[in-house]
């Protein structure tokens, strides 16, 4: 009992002096510490960022669209009457002028009615004389004179069908160009312009760059806008926009856009790729480097700048143009300090210090 009484009264005693050790030793208090933390951050160096003063400029952003060369104009020549083909003057690659004979077809007697057609003329026309006098004096009726001219017009007219029957036979080039396929052989048939072709012919000049344009980019090409044409053969040839498509392709849903081409000598083939660069309006942006961008928790593009008491805050920005090291950017403020290198590891309102981009860099 005595031993129990003791245990009891050394357990008191001993919890007494831990309470009492609270007030002989001094314990920190939460403001202590919360003191001693703003003292360590103060103590603690600012992160130090790259920055780059925003200049707001018109900046006319270019659009780069792919697509191929495309001849002006390209036939299917074919013979407009029947026929065996007998002469075939033409072959792939060659030059011909307006009017060139290309093809002629057998006369099938075609010649001898424009003879006979021609001595109908003759005769109509002799009779009408040797009577016009009689019909004048009387000694015949006038209705006679009536139709007299009508017999020699109607002889005329038969004489320009077999003339022009005549000139069918002959097939030739309606305009100047290459001739580029030639699927006719010499003695074989030919039918009208719905039947069997005779050759191709392309206008090399001039020449159009033709391309395929999404609904969102076509606000900004016009008719009449000057364009640069980069050519797969590595020449760059400047062109104007001469036709932008109303309406959509029903396959692709997008847009045909044509850029003419000078090309007096045919240096440019149809149907190689092209690149064509369009300028489009000015508009005021910033240049950055494109490390300068960054997105935000909220998933918008961006950059970060140092606002007012060295503060970082996030701008979202819209793409003007996207180029190869650099970016031109709209929403940015003339003047504003934006963050080039550091922007990944640094929040907003974080304090930070800055460091010019262009010293910096030349400081590395």
């Amino acid at each position: 009992m005595k031993a129990s009484r003791l245990t009891a009264i050394g357990m008191v005693a001993a919890a007494g002096l831990w309470i009492a050790s609270g007030y002989v030793v001094p314990r920190d208090s939460a403001e202590g510490q919360a003191a001693i933390r703003a003292e360590e951050a103060k103590a603690a160096p600012l992160f130090s960022v790259a920055v780059t003063a925003a200049k707001v400029e018109q900046h006319a952003p270019t659009l780069t669209l792919s697509g191929r060369t495309e001849a002006d104009h390209k036939v299917n020549i074919t013979a407009r009457t029947g026929g065996v083909l007998t002469e075939l003057r033409v072959k792939r690659g060659q030059h011909v002028e307006k009017g060139d004979v290309v093809a002629v077809l057998s006369d099938d007697a075609r010649q001898a009615q424009v003879t006979q057609a021609e001595a109908l003329v003759e005769q109509r026309k002799a009779e009408l004389e040797a009577k016009r006098t009689l019909i004048t004096s009387g000694a015949l009726p006038k209705l006679d004179m009536v139709n007299l001219e009508s017999q020699y017009k109607s002889a005329q007219a038969a004489l320009g069908m077999a003339r022009a029957e005549l000139d069918r036979s002959i097939v030739r080039a309606p305009w100047a160009g290459v001739i580029t396929d030639v699927p006719a052989e010499v003695g074989g048939a030919a039918f009208s312009m719905a039947g069997k072709e005779i050759a191709t012919l392309v206008a090399l000049d001039p020449m159009l760059a033709v391309v395929e344009v999404s609904e969102r980019k076509l606000a900004g090409i016009k008719v009449g806008e000057q364009a640069q044409v980069k050519l797969i053969t590595g020449h760059t040839v400047a062109g104007r926009v001469r036709y932008v498509s109303k309406s959509a392709s029903a396959t692709t849903r997008t847009y045909r856009v044509e850029v003419v081409m000078n090309n007096p000598d045919g240096r440019i083939p149809d149907g190689i790729t092209a690149e064509v660069v369009v300028s489009l309006k000015p508009v005021p942006a910033v240049r950055v480097p494109r490390s300068a961008l960054t997105i935000s928790s909220a998933g918008d593009i961006g950059v970060r700048i140092v606002g007012d008491g060295d503060k970082v805050n996030f701008v979202p920005v819209q793409i003007v143009e996207d180029l190869q090291d650099t970016m031109w950017l709209g929403g940015i403020a003339d003047g504003a300090r934006v963050i080039v290198r550091g922007q990944d590891f640094v929040r907003d309102g974080q304090k930070v210090a800055t460091v010019d981009a262009m010293g910096d860099s030349v400081r590395r």
